[in-house]
């Protein structure tokens, strides 16, 4: 199984949490695990997410989803393969 972690701020908003998950499912992208809080305004997610069926490169939906996210939601969404993610924050 491939993994990647896709995280998610900004202004907390309605529709977020669909538009993502609609692109994820359109692209046979599998939520693994799922966690979002909203402080004050302000909408934080982080997902865990299964890109083994994913059928066009990865830099590809990465890109898409930050333009979903700067341009139709107005939050910043930043994605990365799990073996990154692990590396970036390895104590």
């Amino acid at each position: 199984m491939k993994k990647a972690i896709i995280t998610v701020v900004g202004k907390d908003t309605v529709g977020i949490i669909a538009r993502i998950c609609t692109y994820l499912a359109e692209h046979r992208i599998n939520i693994l695990d799922i966690s979002q809080t909203i402080v004050d305004g302000y909408f934080n997610m982080m997902m865990v997410v299964d890109i083994s069926a994913l059928q066009e490169p990865f830099s590809t939906m990465s890109a898409e989803l930050t333009r979903i996210g700067e341009q139709k939601i107005g939050v910043q969404i930043r994605c990365q393969k799990e073996e990154i993610f692990d590396s970036m924050h390895r104590i």
